[in-house]
Parts: C-alpha cells; structure tokens; sequence
C-alpha cells in the first residue's frame, strides 16, 4: 500500500518532528556541524574578571560530546 502512493501523499502521512524553539535560539550550528552556545556570566559585575577571562568571554564555545546528542534531537531540521 505505501508502495502506491506518490512522495507528497508520504509526506503528508507522517508527523512532522518540531525543534525546540528555546535550544534554538541558545545553540548554533556551524557549517561544520558544531555546536556553538554563548559563555555564561557575561551580562554584568565583569570588573572583576582578569583581561584573559574577559576577551576568553567573547567568544562562542563548543558544547561537550555527553550533550551534543539531545541538542541535536531538539534542533531536528538544522
């Protein structure tokens, strides 16, 4: 029976999965299928921090292997 229908009727047959808007507006992923997210502690009381913390901020930072897998089940279509 699935034999006989035609690609569009498939399509329509099965759920679509949905991405978890909230993980994706936190992670990125990169061209070379990476997982950026933003540093944590950098909104305020900074003043404190030593120059190499500070610039060490700036900067994206890659999730670890233990949780690439949900973020990558969350995020279905990227």
């Amino acid at each position: 029976m699935i034999s006989d229908l035609t690609r569009d009727q498939l399509e329509n047959c099965f759920m679509k999965m949905k991405t978890k808007k909230s993980i994706a507006k936190r992670f990125k992923i990169t061209s070379k299928k990476k997982i950026m997210h933003r540093s944590a502690g950098q909104d305020h009381f900074n003043s404190s921090d030593k120059g190499k913390v500070t610039r060490s901020k700036r900067k994206g930072k890659t999730i670890s292997k233990a949780n690439q897998k949900s973020v990558r089940r969350a995020m279905p279509y990227s």
